[in-house]
């Protein structure tokens, strides 16, 4: 399923604004603080975005995606102006990499896709060097249970290829089932205007109507908790939370 969804729509991870753009991306070069020689992991890269931005302050970045379609692409964007990103397609809970091999591991708005979390955190503990760093972000669902329910509901009926936000209690369990030591968080808002976030990964008019009306029809404490603006009947934008935690491997 996401091989199916991405692979016909991997230019638009390329130029999505919530992708591209971000108060995130400049924090990434400041919270790990790469050395020159650093060899660097991005999973599920997706447009290239962070291996792009950690390119220019590192070694060598090894950009890998399931999709291979998606990863040819962002090859295509990349390879003139950065020779250090070197493309693989991978499975990020099952990584073609030796044990101890990076320095640093960075995952951004993916892990969401992923069947099995729990596998991919033990991935990211085996391919990284003792005390190298984990750098991952991702929207994550409310602590509320009912809030999550809905969160991914929507998320699911607009991404076929959605599996689930975790809450940042579940990461924290994974980081620390996984010898991860978180040194650094930090929670924000982010929002999405609904026409182009919709349309990202819909098939059809149909799939785009219901989940408007999913939005529409939701609760007046999710529509306050979300901040779903509505004007004239129609859904303009909402917002979500994203997370971005920093960890050390013991």
């Amino acid at each position: 399923m996401v091989k199916s969804i991405f692979g016909k729509n991997a230019e638009k991870y390329v130029t999505s604004t919530s992708h591209a753009q971000g108060d995130d991306l400049p924090l990434i070069t400041e919270w790990l603080n790469p050395k020159d020689d650093s060899v660097v992991l991005d999973v599920a890269t997706g447009g290239g975005h962070v291996a792009r931005t950690l390119a220019a302050k590192v070694s060598a970045v090894f950009a890998t995606d399931l999709t291979k379609e998606m990863l040819t692409n962002t090859a295509a964007h990349l390879k003139a102006q950065f020779k250090n990103i070197h493309y693989v397609v991978a499975d990020a809970e099952s990584m073609p990499f030796l044990d101890n091999t990076f320095d640093a591991v960075t995952c951004r708005i993916a892990p969401h896709h992923f069947p099995n979390p729990n596998d991919f955190i033990s991935e990211v503990y085996r391919v990284l060097k003792p005390g190298g760093k984990f750098l991952l972000i991702d929207n994550i669902a409310p602590a509320d249970s009912e809030k999550g329910t809905f969160m991914n509901q929507v998320e699911k009926l607009r991404d076929a290829s959605h599996v689930r936000c975790l809450s940042i209690l579940e990461w924290r369990m994974l980081f620390q089932a996984h010898g991860l030591d978180e040194v650094r968080s930090e929670q924000r808002k982010k929002k999405f205007l609904f026409s182009d976030w919709v349309a990202r990964t819909t098939e059809n008019q149909q799939q785009r109507n219901d989940v408007e009306q999913l939005l529409l029809n939701a609760p007046e404490e999710f529509k306050e908790y979300f901040l779903i603006q509505i004007s004239a009947g129609k859904v303009q934008s909402h917002q979500i939370d994203q997370w971005m935690a920093l960890c050390v491997k013991r």
